[in-house]
This record gives structure tokens, C-alpha cells and sequence, in this order.
């Protein structure tokens, strides 16, 4: 179902704010993973963590299932849809794959790095050397990868899947016996 042009408009408007939103939270997840991973100060380090733990649970998480929801509602009432080109489907598995990763990411390592250095003594900086570089590089892929799928949606690159060739036909059959009906 095609939606209408104010919907269009709206959905539009929210998937864009939502995944704009969500590339800017993760640069400043990044940018605060460095800071934690490079610093040799308790305070910066735990203030790092702990930020980050918020950012993820209360701005990445939500703005990430807002991104994936409104993108979903925009492929599937639009004329591109979710199945017909490959730019599409590249940027929804991505999203998803993101969204996925980030959630598992934010519930396990960000949780428990933030607990445990929410637990350390005042001035004393636990050992979170191994878990920073794999923050840091985590964080950095995903502004990656939401990067190129602004790109994909930007430059909308040709190329229909096999179910979009056989759609466009298909109606393109219709069409034609319309035209020869009337």
C-alpha cells in the first residue's frame, strides 16, 4: 500500500531525525570510548563509561529501533519497497545487523564495564584496557556501516532484485492489457 504524500512526508521526515540521530549518539560513543580508552585519569575514565552507558541505553537503543522501524515502514509503503532493489535490502539487513549488534553490545559489555567501574574506589582505575579497544573499534564500525547506509539511501543505486524484476513486469502486464482493453 502506497501511502499517501503527507504520510510520506511524515514517515520521511521521522526516519531521517531518527537515523541522523542515531549516527550522531554513536559518534559520541566513539568520541567517548577514546577518551576512556586514552586517558590515564579515574574521573575521565569512569565519567566516560558511565556516559556511555546512558547514551546507549537511553539514545542508540531507541533512536536505533526508531531508525529500523520508520525505515521498514518506508520501504514497504513506498513504490521501492523492502524486496525490489538491492539498495534496499543492503541497507535494511545493515540496519538491522546494527541495531542487533548495538543491543547485544549495549546490554553486556557497556552494562557491566559501567557497573564495574561504578563500583571501583574513588582515584583507582580498574583494568578496562581490552574492553575500550573493542569499544572503540565496535563504535567506529558502526558509524561505518551507518555511514554507507546513508550513502545507499542517499545515491539509491540501480539494480532490482529477481522478485522486483518480476514485480515491475508484472505490472507492466497489467498495464498493457488495460491499454488493450479499452
Amino acid at each position: 500500500m502506497i501511502m499517501t504524500p503527507r504520510v510520506r512526508i511524515f514517515a520521511l521526515t521521522a526516519h531521517v531525525a531518527s537515523s541522523v540521530a542515531r549516527l550522531g549518539a554513536v559518534a559520541a560513543f566513539l568520541l567517548l570510548s577514546i577518551a576512556g580508552l586514552t586517558s590515564r585519569a579515574a574521573e575521565i575514565v569512569r565519567g566516560a563509561y558511565l556516559a556511555m552507558n546512558l547514551i546507549g541505553q537511553f539514545v542508540i537503543v531507541p533512536l536505533g529501533l526508531a531508525a529500523l522501524l520508520t525505515g521498514l515502514v518506508q520501504s514497504l509503503g513506498t513504490h521501492w519497497g523492502l524486496l525490489g532493489h538491492y539498495w534496499v535490502l543492503v541497507i535494511f539487513a545493515l540496519s538491522s545487523g546494527v541495531t542487533i549488534l548495538l543491543l547485544l553490545h549495549r546490554f553486556t559489555a557497556v552494562a557491566g564495564a559501567a557497573r564495574r567501574l561504578s563500583g571501583a574506589a574513588a582515584g583507582t582505575l580498574p583494568n578496562v584496557r581490552r574492553l575500550g579497544s573493542q569499544f572503540v573499534f565496535d563504535a567506529g564500525f558502526a558509524v561505518l556501516v551507518l555511514l554507507v547506509t546513508t550513502v545507499l539511501a542517499l545515491y539509491k543505486p540501480r539494480g532490482m532484485t529477481r522478485y522486483g524484476r518480476h514485480k515491475q513486469q508484472d505490472e507492466q502486464r497489467t498495464v498493457s492489457v488495460e491499454k488493450e482493453s479499452k
